[in-house]
């Protein structure tokens, strides 16, 4: 079995403070609401445009929703952002279509919120065509529909 001191390092040989700190405290959580590392991703499909701020509030929101329930979230409008302006229709574009990439990688995407965007629209197609399943959720964060592509 590997010391704390070696699981301080990556696979490289380098020091990773950060990653042992998660998965420390992941390991640690006696509330069982934290994923383990290896939790499987789903795509958090919320409205972003039209009220950035507060949209994006609500997609921390569901991002909380889907870690306590023990997945890990992926949620690219509350990352592009940081850097990509979305007033500027060709950075909109790249980074619904960067959103659509990161979508392959997950299990399941979950749509959040009455209202469905022209973007949301783009992932929900996306998803159906990878084959894989949509679930759907109020602004309440209850389950509303499941289906299965």
């Amino acid at each position: 079995m590997n010391s704390n001191r070696d699981q301080k390092y990556n696979a490289s040989g380098y020091l990773d403070i950060t990653a042992y700190l998660a998965i420390k405290a992941a390991d640690g959580d006696k509330s069982g609401r934290l994923p383990k590392p290896n939790a499987p991703k789903v795509y958090i499909c919320s409205p972003f445009a039209g009220d950035p701020e507060n949209n994006i509030k609500k997609a921390l929101r569901y991002c909380r929703f889907a870690l306590t329930r023990g997945n890990f979230p992926v949620a690219p409008h509350c990352y592009f952002p940081l850097f990509m302006d979305d007033d500027i229709p060709t950075e909109r574009e790249l980074a619904l279509a960067f959103g659509i990439r990161m979508l392959g990688g997950c299990r399941e995407l979950w749509v959040f919120g009455e209202r469905i965007s022209e973007g949301m629209k783009k992932e929900i197609a996306a998803a159906k065509n990878k084959g894989i399943p949509v679930r759907r959720f109020n602004d309440a964060m209850e389950e509303t529909a499941y289906e299965t592509c």
